[in-house]
């Protein structure tokens, strides 16, 4: 038994594509084996069924209809064991079907009330500490009140502490339960009491709940273990160098760059030596994920390729033979595909070659005995030009292709969210067992039990309705989705974020800038990333809607935006607690939007789109797509792309900020900090001091962006280029007062159409027909708009006595 489980502590997780060390976790998920047999109420192992009975009467005594009931399912189990070999209660389940992982006691028992009595004794017999199950069996068995049996049986203050500490915690009863729940399971599989459920072994236990439940939409694999890790770690159960949440144990920390090379497994030690004095000089230079990239390259696509050609190899005086067998070997990826980008390998091994014979130079007893000729030809590097222009050439198709898709991926996440907030408004509004219709489909509002006591406490219940196919739907999670499928996609496409910078983007990045005049410009600051410069943007009405639309909904109810941690999956670090934008409660816990997760909806919208419009069959948009064509648009409008570079030199960031009430002073210190760190790694050249003259041009660019139907949305320091056909304008961002205007000049237009006609000047109908459907899709984004909210202000903060 134990050997079995010993086994499937050392697989688990170990049968994954690449090394244990690069995908481990902050804690080392392992079970803790060094408690001596734990039997609270004594070894009951070889006890006969009378003695268990006297045991289980005296640690559970009532209710007594339960206890003649359980003492029923003892003298089944004991006849159904009794069946197959065995010295112990033990040995005799690891040899029954019930050991086998397969079957639940109940199904044995043939259901119902006999099932049940089965499904008694079983929870008393692991409670008992006289069978260890597995976690497989355990579950299987479907032991919903187990803590009711754990809990009394252990008789332990910890334990008891714990349970306290659930019940005074700021959780649903569901997630409550499910908290002393995991414990208890923990504490059984493992067994081991109380004291030694430690971080690793708790995380064990998270880890194969994960690999046995099935991947659904609502599996509990999500979910296990996060409150409980919480309270563990709150009540001091975790000690203080414990991740504080189980998210952080799960993410793995950065690696250091001894690790980074031992992961390649070098043989050769002074080879090894080489590659971490390399890359620790290197260090300063790079970042954590060029560092990682540089590793990868060097240590295991170049030398240890090298190593597999020709085992002799002691140095890095390569042979253009050995050279081109790797590089014919390299050219095709582990899974079997084509390797597209052979500069990501080739320059980072001609670059370690040239520091070497560079550092030689002021360093000949360090690197000097390295020195040797690259063996990566220029001709190659060469080749690889005309590669990355291939790759160009791609990148443009796919942009030509998604560009014409992009208003169809739009309309779809526009329209399925206001769907889905209409029948959640609809469905909120009406009674339990309440019939309504929307759209031609009808729905019935359904109250769980749940629900009801929800409601007679005075909270809100959860909005479920059946649909017309007896499905039942929870409306707050398919609206919650709804509504961050539309905030990406919009977001993305106004504003041309990299996906790293929307992740990023807090209730700090949006500032207000109040001219003389009075004046209220929003303005969006987007913190420098690797490789671009920071940058402040005037948001569009569009975008700026879209971002209070976010900021309204984490702030309801008169709350502040809840402070989260972000976990940087490049640098493999956690942010300090910032009111990011980009947040989701995901069961008890609030998190951040992940790259991978967001890339994942995008990808799973077009999936959805496919099945009716084939245009979209084996397509799908990527969000750094959403970039490009916003550079592109850009550029078709003849805009040169420079906001960011303009507005850079020409706007102090300290003037008046949105929000700073809201946040206490460490909040605002660790964003400006944040932002100091990343301007650091800029060139001090981009921070110029403004002149007079520049700051005067800088005001007077927003008067000449003032039109009659609204505002132009044209760049910085750039002129109008359509000959003021603001109508047609893709740039003009419409006021809402101004609708009144667009109704009259559509009259107009109309009206010159119809003498058009009669005249038969038909090029002048269709230079009307054009403007006509400019104006009407813009009065139909103006609609829009105000449709879904009649507020586009900056939401009012809560004042700091407020009880949320």
């Amino acid at each position: 038994m134990n050997e079995r489980r010993a086994e499937r502590a050392l697989r688990l997780r170990r049968d994954q594509p690449g090394s244990v060390r690069y995908t481990r976790p902050a804690v080392v998920p392992t079970f803790d084996i060094r408690e001596p047999a734990h039997f609270p109420r004594g070894d009951l192992r070889r006890a006969d069924v009378e003695q268990i009975r006297t045991v289980a009467k005296q640690v559970w005594p009532d209710p007594a209809s339960r206890r003649r009931s359980r003492d029923r399912g003892l003298y089944k189990l004991a006849a159904l064991l009794a069946e197959h070999p065995g010295d112990t209660w033990q040995q005799r389940w690891d040899a029954s079907p019930l050991g086998s992982e397969q079957v639940a006691a109940r199904v044995l028992g043939g259901g119902g009330a006999v099932g049940t009595e089965y499904t008694q004794g079983v929870q008393t017999l692991f409670a008992l500490r006289i069978v260890r199950p597995t976690l497989a069996a355990l579950r299987i068995n479907q032991l919903t009140i187990y803590p009711q049996y754990v809990v009394p049986a252990e008789n332990d203050d910890g334990l008891n502490g714990f349970a306290a500490a659930v019940s005074a915690a700021a959780l649903s009863d569901h997630f409550k339960r499910w908290a002393l729940f995991d414990v208890c399971a923990a504490m059984t599989i493992h067994g081991v009491s109380f004291a030694y459920v430690t971080p690793e072994s708790f995380l064990h236990y998270a880890f194969e709940t994960r690999e046995t439940t099935p991947r659904t939409g609502l599996h509990v694999g999500k979910y296990v273990g996060h409150s409980a890790w919480q309270v563990l770690f709150a009540m001091g159960h975790f000690p203080p160098s414990a991740p504080p949440t189980l998210r952080n144990a799960l993410r793995a920390p950065q690696l250091t760059i001894e690790e980074m090379v031992d992961r390649y497994e070098v043989a050769d030690p002074r080879m090894r030596e080489l590659f971490v004095a390399y890359l620790h000089r290197r260090y300063p230079d790079v970042d954590y994920s060029g560092l990682l990239a540089a590793a990868y390259a060097i240590v295991k696509l170049f030398w240890n390729g090298i190593i597999e050609i020709n085992p002799a190899q002691g140095d890095l005086n390569v042979s253009q033979e050995v050279y081109q067998q790797w590089h014919r070997s390299v050219v095709v990826r582990e899974d079997g595909e084509q390797r597209l980008d052979m500069s990501a390998v080739l320059s980072p091994v001609r670059a370690f070659y040239f520091d070497l014979q560079s550092w030689a130079v002021d360093e000949p007893a360090m690197w000097g005995h390295w020195v040797t000729t690259c063996p990566v030809p220029r001709s190659t590097m060469n080749q690889i030009g005309r590669a990355k222009r291939r790759v160009r050439e791609r990148v443009h198709a796919t942009v030509r292709t998604l560009q014409p898709l992009l208003p169809v991926l739009v309309d779809h996440v526009t329209a399925d969210y206001e769907r889905w907030a209409t029948l959640l408004h609809r469905a909120t509004a009406a009674a339990d067992g309440e019939a309504f219709t929307i759209g031609g489909a009808t729905f019935v509002r359904t109250f769980s039990r749940e629900d009801n006591r929800r409601v007679r406490h005075g909270l809100p219940a959860k909005v479920r309705v059946f649909d017309e196919a007896g499905r039942r739907i929870d409306v707050n999670r398919s609206e919650d989705s709804a509504f961050w499928a539309w905030a990406i996609v919009e977001t993305l496409r106004h504003s041309g974020l990299r996906i790293e910078e929307l992740t990023e983007l807090s209730q700090l990045s949006v500032r207000q800038y109040r001219r003389p005049n009075g004046e209220v410009i929003a303005l969006l600051v987007v913190a420098p990333s690797k490789t671009d410069r920071e940058r402040v943007i005037p948001m569009s009405a569009e975008l700026f809607h879209v971002i209070a639309s976010i900021i309204r909904r984490l702030t309801v109810g008169g709350k502040t935006v809840p402070m989260v941690t972000r976990f940087d999956t490049y640098d493999r670090v956690w942010s300090d607690p910032q009111p990011f934008l980009f947040q989701r409660h995901i069961g008890q816990h609030v998190e951040v939007m992940t790259t991978g997760g967001i890339a994942e909806k995008l990808r799973h919208l077009c999936q959805a789109i496919a099945e009716n419009d084939p245009r979209f069959e084996g397509v799908h948009f990527r969000p750094h797509d959403f970039r490009r064509l916003f550079a592109t648009e850009l550029v078709n409008n003849g805009l040169p792309i420079h906001i960011g570079a303009a507005l850079l030199g020409h706007l102090n960031l300290e003037t008046t900020r949105g929000y700073v009430a809201v946040f206490n002073e460490d909040v605002i210190r660790h964003y400006q900090a944040h932002l100091q760190r990343r301007r650091k790694a800029r060139p001090a050249e981009e921070y110029p001091n403004v002149t007079v003259d520049e700051w005067e041009e800088f005001q007077a660019h927003f008067d000449k962006r003032k039109v009659e139907l609204g505002s132009c949305g044209r760049p910085y320091a750039t002129p109008c280029i359509h000959e003021h056909a603001c109508v047609r304008c893709p740039l003009l961002n419409v006021d809402p007062n101004m609708l009144h205007r667009l109704d009259e000049i559509e009259a107009d237009l109309i009206a010159r159409r119809q003498r058009a006609d009669n005249e038969g000047w038909q090029g002048e109908i269709e230079g009307i027909e054009l403007t006509l459907g400019f104006l009407r899709g813009k009065r139909g984004d103006v609609n829009g708009r105000i449709r879904r909210s009649h507020d586009l202000g900056i939401p009012t903060p809560a004042p700091r006595d407020h009880p949320g």
